[in-house]
């Protein structure tokens, strides 16, 4: 990244501070997750490549893709506990939606596709690079939109474990 940072020093589309993306790269911080995605994004890199994340994954989990209602379910997660988190694969479909609310708050960040996500009275539209963040309590339902197949990130947390954002907004 630091090449690509360097040959023109005021070109910043992740949005990122010098001193945080300095620190990133001499491993005097640790990345968020946030800061992966819009790094990877706005570099057009893979996540992968930023975390060096192994060939293989770790041989005590069982990450097996599931068929749900139509979805494809892969865990990222192998606790049964705490926060869990997903890569789904929602087809395209012309489905009613049937909000439901539970206990909980969820985090949804869109890979590719188009998503539609009902929050209690609002219908929403998210493409690639958009996040969702709500509170389960609130009738929620969410399904692809558009001519292809929705991919999403989900992290699900029951009450008490909402995710924090870090960071200061863009300069306008």
């Amino acid at each position: 990244m630091r090449p690509r940072r360097t040959a023109n020093p005021n070109w910043d589309p992740a949005r990122i501070s010098k001193s945080t993306l300095s620190r990133l790269e001499n491993g005097q911080r640790r990345p968020t997750l946030e800061l992966l995605l819009a790094l990877s994004h706005a570099y057009r890199v893979p996540l992968d490549d930023l975390v060096e994340a192994p060939a293989e994954g770790d041989p005590r989990l069982q990450l097996k893709p599931a068929r749900i209602k139509g979805r494809t379910v892969i865990p990222l997660t192998g606790q049964p506990d705490g926060v869990q988190a997903w890569k789904i694969v929602i087809p395209t479909s012309k489905v009613t939606p049937e909000p439901r609310a539970h206990d909980g708050y969820e985090w949804i960040y869109v890979l590719s596709g188009r998503m539609r996500l009902v929050l209690g009275d609002q219908d929403w539209v998210l493409g690639p690079g958009e996040i969702a963040e709500f509170s389960t309590q609130l009738p929620h339902w969410f399904g692809s939109t558009g001519d292809d197949p929705a991919e999403i990130l989900s992290i699900f947390g029951r009450p008490g474990e909402r995710m924090t954002i870090r960071g200061t907004p863009p300069q306008a």
